[in-house]
């Protein structure tokens, strides 16, 4: 058995580790601390929540110069929460040495982040793209860096900041150290090591075998703005005691959690800008069966080891099949039974093959409840409790106030249909949402023949095209005439500037959303903006010159299917 204290870190940091409760470390921490203490490029391969943070954090804790005010190391991660995350570990353990540690993410103020880089930090921690801005504005300057880590790097590039990511580790020294941790390690994590990494040493810790015998598993085809009223239609129906809602995004957790309790089922949302006090409040709640429902995110929800989870939905399907596992893992624990609800939209349809794929598991497809279902459902469960308290006996002054009705002349069948329409009051304070017929992108019918045949929206047609109205309102626009073909960077139009949108053809976004949602954040005319270019991963924009500060000034407010929308100069 190894223990920190046979790792040689400094006695700060066994201090902290031991005032943590720590005394033996993970496997990834026995592997990753020993040889990033040399100096060497590594990869670390292992999932989430094994340790990981802690494996590249102290061995950059142990070699710093507290009393330096350069940026000595540098770690990139994919999100904001799991940037505050990592700033909040480092901090812990670097507190008996003062260790100046910062996050930096896009979507907060400038200020804050700016005043803390000029009064000097020895580590920042942040997302690719506010890094870039800081380091376009010359307010960050990492030409000192000794080691830079990628955190989650196949999330990052899944994400598109395979250039982001170039471009800052270029302006690194070149004799830095490199450390990548991936749960897993695609064609193009691989090449990213070969070209920015030097001898390179590797540590893997087998991913946790998941049992998915216990899970039923079951997914729901919803629009994606019907997926809040599917969910709280399947709250109606089934029997959770607790359930545990992963969304894709921090703003679409905390988004989700609101609208569940404004519908009438309290949840809380776990959320990577809780400090670990408020977290750990908010879990003793959820065990201790106060809150029933948690709606978190993958990076949120990390660590969470509860046994009693009743049902886990993915109201948002991940992009990586195993971290499906790891979510719907969460249930079906200790010898129980659990289920495992995927509210899929017609674009995740590929993404839902991939899971099936990989599982080697096919989900059951299920109706979400109609209205009719739920009525009923809602009936008879008001009548089973109220035989559980006419078999308990205990409803004695009740009965005497019967009795004076009766003796008042009132007929007792009228007396308990009353009593059943007033106890079912509480109702109306969870109306039914409706949920709109499949609007199935992929599977429209076609018109035409061959390459020339159109596609058009399922179930939204009865032989005649309802094209006019729509090209009224949203002129077509430009395209490219393949979807291989390159675009050039900058627009050919005079006065006119070409932005980038980190969305594309894969996220479903039409030339509509674009001029809708950059027109109204921005509160610009939708008629100004120019061409438009949707890629697969990406979208290029033309607007005005006169008016890409207002557009660019505006980001973090762009949102699409709920997920910001991030613009910026192509």
């Amino acid at each position: 058995m190894t223990l920190f204290s046979e790792l040689g870190l400094r006695a700060e940091l066994l201090q902290a580790i031991t005032e943590l409760g720590y005394s033996e470390p993970t496997p990834i921490q026995a592997g990753m601390i020993p040889l990033m203490l040399t100096g060497a490029d590594v990869i670390g391969q292992a999932q989430t929540g094994t340790g990981k943070t802690a494996a590249f954090s102290l061995p950059i804790l142990n070699k710093l110069e507290p009393g330096s005010r350069h940026v000595q190391a540098l770690v990139l991660a994919p999100t904001r929460e799991l940037a505050l995350q990592v700033c909040t570990t480092m901090e812990t353990y670097g507190k008996h040495m003062h260790a100046e540690v910062l996050a930096v993410y896009g979507g907060s103020s400038y200020g804050r982040q700016i005043s803390r880089l000029r009064r000097g930090v020895n580590v920042v921690v942040g997302t690719p793209g506010r890094l870039m801005d800081l380091m376009r504005q010359k307010l960050l300057d990492i030409s000192h860096v000794r080691t830079v880590v990628l955190d989650e790097a196949d999330e990052m590039l899944s994400m598109g900041f395979v250039e982001d990511i170039e471009t800052i580790l270029a302006e690194t020294p070149a004799d830095r150290q490199t450390a990548l941790f991936s749960a897993t390690l695609p064609k193009q994590i691989r090449h990213l090591a070969e070209k920015y990494m030097h001898d390179v040493q590797a540590v893997t810790i087998e991913r946790e075998q998941m049992t998915l015998s216990a899970i039923e598993q079951r997914y729901y085809l919803v629009n994606e703005q019907d997926k809040t009223a599917a969910l709280t239609r399947l709250f109606e129906i089934e029997e959770i005691t607790s359930a545990l809602i992963f969304a894709r995004t921090r703003l679409g957790a905390s988004d989700l959690s609101a609208e569940l309790t404004r519908r009438g089922y309290p949840a809380e949302v776990l959320s990577g800008d809780l400090s670990q006090d408020a977290r750990e409040r908010t879990l003793n709640r959820f065990r201790q069966n106060q809150v029933k429902v948690l709606v978190a995110t993958d990076v949120a929800a990390r660590g969470l080891d509860i046994d009693d989870i009743s049902h886990v939905f993915n109201f948002d399907l991940p992009d990586d099949p195993e971290v499906f596992v790891h979510r719907i893992g969460r249930t079906g624990r200790a010898g129980k039974t659990g289920i495992a609800i995927s509210l899929v939209a017609p674009k995740e349809k590929r993404r839902l093959k991939s899971i099936e794929h990989f599982t080697k598991q096919q989900m059951k497809k299920a109706e979400v409840p109609t209205e009719d279902d739920i009525l009923v459902h809602r009936e008879k469960a008001l009548l089973e409790k109220l035989k559980v308290w006419i078999n308990r006996g205990r409803a004695k002054r009740e009965l005497e106030m019967v009795s004076a009705l009766v003796e008042e002349g009132l007929d007792p069948l009228v007396i308990a249909a009353a009593a059943l329409k007033m106890s079912r009051g509480e109702e109306k304070v969870r109306p039914i949402a409706p949920v709109g017929e499949i609007f199935d992108y992929q599977a429209r019918p076609r018109f035409g023949h061959g390459k020339d045949a159109r596609r058009e929206p399922a179930g939204r047609f009865d032989g005649k095209r309802e094209s006019s109205f729509r090209d009224k309102k949203f002129p077509r626009v430009p395209m490219p005439h393949s979807k291989n073909r390159e675009v050039a960077p900058n627009s050919h139009e005079d006065g006119m500037v070409r932005l980038s949108l980190n969305m594309g053809r894969e996220h479903g976004i039409r030339p509509k959303d674009v001029v809708g949602t950059l027109a109204f954040h921005a509160d610009i005319p939708g008629s100004t903006i120019g061409k438009i270019f949707i890629q697969d991963q990406h979208t290029l924009v033309d607007v005005p010159e006169t008016l890409a500060g207002k557009v660019l000034s505006k980001n973090g407010e762009f949102r699409f299917n709920r997920e910001i929308l991030i613009v910026q100069k192509a």
